[in-house]
Formats: C-alpha cells, sequence, structure tokens
C-alpha cells in the first residue's frame, strides 16, 4: 500500500520500527487501564496481521492495527486499538487510520472485521451490532460491532487465530 498524505499528516503501513512509536501513541491514548480489557486478550501473543500509522513531520501521531482472528471458525480480524494523539483527535484522523485497515482487510479477501466501539462513530464505515458473536471474557455486547461487506456475517465465539 502506499502512502496517503492527509493535511499535514501522511498514513503508511507500519514498519518494524514503529513499534516504539505505536506503544507510546497507545499508551497515551489508554494507559495501564487497557491491559484488563476483553480486547488486549484478543491480541496477547499475536503479530498484527497489517498496522497503519500517521506521521506529522515523521512523528507518529496515530495507529493503528488488525489482527488475525476467527468467529466461530471463519477467518476475520480484529481492529484496534486506534488510538490518535490528543491534539489531533477532531480531525478526522482516526477515520483516515480505520480507513487504510479496511482497505486492507478488503484486500486480504477477509471476510469481517471486528471491533469494540462506539455504534455512532464506526457505522459509517460498515459496522453492525455483532448479533450471535461472543467475545472470550466480559464486555457489553453492545459494543462488539462486525463488517461484513459480503453480507455473511460470521457467528460464534471469538478466537486468536
Amino acid at each position: 500500500m502506499t502512502a496517503e498524505t492527509h493535511a499535514s499528516f501522511q498514513i503508511t503501513p507500519e514498519q518494524a520500527g514503529d513499534a516504539y512509536g505505536v506503544e507510546a501513541v497507545v499508551n497515551a491514548a489508554f494507559g495501564p487501564g487497557r491491559f484488563a480489557k476483553t480486547a488486549e486478550r484478543l491480541r496477547e501473543g499475536s503479530t498484527p496481521m497489517a498496522g497503519f500509522v500517521a506521521r506529522e513531520g515523521g512523528r507518529i501521531v496515530g495507529s493503528v492495527r488488525l489482527w488475525p482472528i476467527l468467529v466461530g471458525e471463519t477467518r476475520a480480524a480484529f481492529l484496534g486499538p486506534i488510538a490518535v494523539e490528543e491534539a489531533h483527535r477532531k480531525g478526522g484522523l482516526g477515520a483516515q487510520l480505520v480507513e487504510a485497515c479496511l482497505q486492507a482487510a478488503d484486500a486480504a479477501g477477509l471476510s469481517a472485521v471486528l471491533l469494540v466501539g462506539d455504534s455512532p462513530y464506526f457505522g459509517r464505515f460498515g459496522f453492525e451490532r455483532a448479533a450471535g458473536v461472543t467475545l472470550p471474557g466480559p464486555v457489553d455486547a453492545r459494543r462488539v460491532l462486525l463488517r461484513a461487506p459480503q453480507g455473511d456475517a460470521p457467528s460464534g465465539l471469538v478466537r486468536r487465530a
């Protein structure tokens, strides 16, 4: 995927050398409480299948990743965390990062992308409440959202692939 420039930001695929910058942005956005969440259990011990960073003048100011999962027996991706530095949160940068991940998921031929988030925000990307999907831990079922562009939404227990 080629780099995309939006305003003064450049969105590019994450590189191995970006790990420290990504971790700093995620920690600033979510703090240590993120490690107690069910979503983190799905990422633990896994390697992202794709990741994107937003740079401003070479500095990482946002990131998002896709993680391989199975929903029932269907290969899918778990999107998150989406993290943007506080100073850049109102300009649409998070949406641009989500779009980059969804394009990567579509290019990989994935039938579904799952996330835990707010329906009003993620509905514009085609996410809907994930009826019939169970995460392996406590989570507000109203916040479990699924995007299945082909219309055939998978169901079942979510686990790392």
